[in-house]
């Protein structure tokens, strides 16, 4: 109202021009000393290997040709809700005419995704212009099995020649495959005394065992619609599939077979045992293979369909979960047949949303609500892990970001014991 007051008198045709006209200049002077859009160009993008539930950095370098450039930029980015974009606008200063932009990914499932544009824009050292260019990416960037912490635990687990420092320990005395004769030592067990060979010789002679190799360990891993669902930040099945691979390290590494075998209301794929750390790779392109699903788990099918198909006595490790006593009343009928030739495994996740629920102080009485639920669920757990014990089932559980290293103990165990 002002400014057209002041367009309708005399002098205010003299004073609103005068203004306007510095108002564009200043704008002009900004928008020409903040960079041109033309010469803008965005380097080739780094190729991004997102893994569930792995914290992954992803970056983008903007160049500003000839003429000004900006003191600092900003970019926004595009992108596919599977890769748990975290925040999707970056800063960054301008040094030497480029601008580096780094997004932080967090992504919560696997699978096919997408990079899809990249906004950038900039302000003039006046502030009063801001520009930006649209590149379209179009990069694409599968999420894949966690495999970085597969490597780490098998370091950690493995270091120092672990394996190989007990290599005496496990393979010579331990097992039930007969190695050599011995002079028989004290603290030696005397069961393993050789009476006949003793008196031939006329001195104590002990037999020396070594435990043997090439076990057939089989991942039967469900991936059925409960098994997607999430725990700890990522799905189950992906939890299970990082376990199974780092399990299936270890038995390559010991000179055991390592198999693969994934169903839900049908087999949906089988992998046979194979032999050799170079089998390692094999079997990491098959679990890229396990896909979410939607289906109910048919454990009767699946798991005669997996006894069918060993064709010797296996260690069988069963990644799964159930929700209702009908489901668990099927798998545990399923696995009783299945043990009476092979020895089963049976992982347990467990849940810390429910145990957390049932153990939060409540405030209103949908938490009470909420509580008993929980508390009803992991009742039911605890029902069908102690029948699977007492049908002679071996049971690993732990927490789920800790389930592989407790499932090497497990695994090692057994072959200390000579149960395979």
């Amino acid at each position: 109202m002002t400014l057209l007051a002041g367009v309708m008198t005399p002098a205010g045709w003299l004073i609103a021009p005068a203004w306007i006209a510095g108002i564009v200049i200043l704008l002009a002077l900004d928008a020409l000393m903040s960079g041109s859009r033309t010469h803008l160009i965005l380097e080739t993008p780094e190729p991004l290997f997102p893994a569930v539930a792995r914290r992954t950095e992803g970056g983008f370098t903007a160049r500003f040709g000839r003429g000004p450039v900006p003191a600092c930029a900003e970019a926004a980015l595009a992108a596919d809700r599977r890769l748990g974009l975290t925040d999707p606008v970056s800063r960054a200063a301008v040094h030497d005419g480029m601008a580096r932009f780094t997004f932080s990914f967090t992504p919560l499932r696997r699978g096919a995704a997408m990079l899809q544009r990249l906004w950038v824009r900039w302000s003039g050292p006046m502030g009063l212009v801001w520009k930006h260019k649209v590149f379209e990416l179009g990069q694409s960037a599968a999420v894949t099995t966690d495999l970085q912490s597969v490597r780490e635990d098998a370091v950690m687990l493995f270091a120092r020649d672990a394996m190989f420092g007990a290599k005496t320990q496990i393979e010579l005395g331990e097992g039930a495959e007969f190695q050599a004769l011995r002079d028989f030592q004290p603290g030696m067990d005397r069961r393993a005394i050789d009476w006949k060979q003793s008196a031939r010789h006329s001195a104590l002679l002990a037999k020396e065992f070594r435990t043997e190799r090439n076990h057939h360990v089989i991942m039967a891993l469900d991936c059925g619609r409960v098994m997607s669902e999430p725990v700890g930040g990522a799905p189950r099945i992906d939890r299970a599939i990082n376990a199974a691979l780092l399990l299936a390290y270890a038995c390559l590494r010991s000179g055991d077979r390592a198999g693969f075998f994934a169903f839900d209301s049908r087999p949906r794929l089988s992998a046979g045992a194979a032999a050799g750390l170079e089998a390692f790779r094999s079997l990491q392109l098959v679990a890229g293979r396990i896909d979410y699903s939607t289906h109910e788990t048919n454990y009767t099918l699946g798991l005669a369909s997996l006894g069918g198909e060993l064709k010797r006595r296996s260690l069988v490790v069963v990644f799964t979960d159930f929700t209702d006593s009908i489901a668990a009343e099927l798998m545990v009928e399923s696995l009783g047949r299945l043990m009476r030739r092979h020895l089963i495994l049976f992982v347990v996740l467990r849940d810390e949303e429910l145990e957390g629920l049932t153990e939060a102080e409540p405030r209103e009485t949908e938490d009470v609500a909420r509580a008993v639920v929980a508390a009803g669920l992991l009742r039911e757990r605890d029902t069908v892990v102690v029948r699977l014990r007492r049908m002679g089932i071996q049971i690993v559980e732990a927490p789920a970001d800790r389930i592989g290293p407790a499932l090497i103990n497990a695994y090692l165990d057994l072959k200390r014991r000579d149960l395979l």
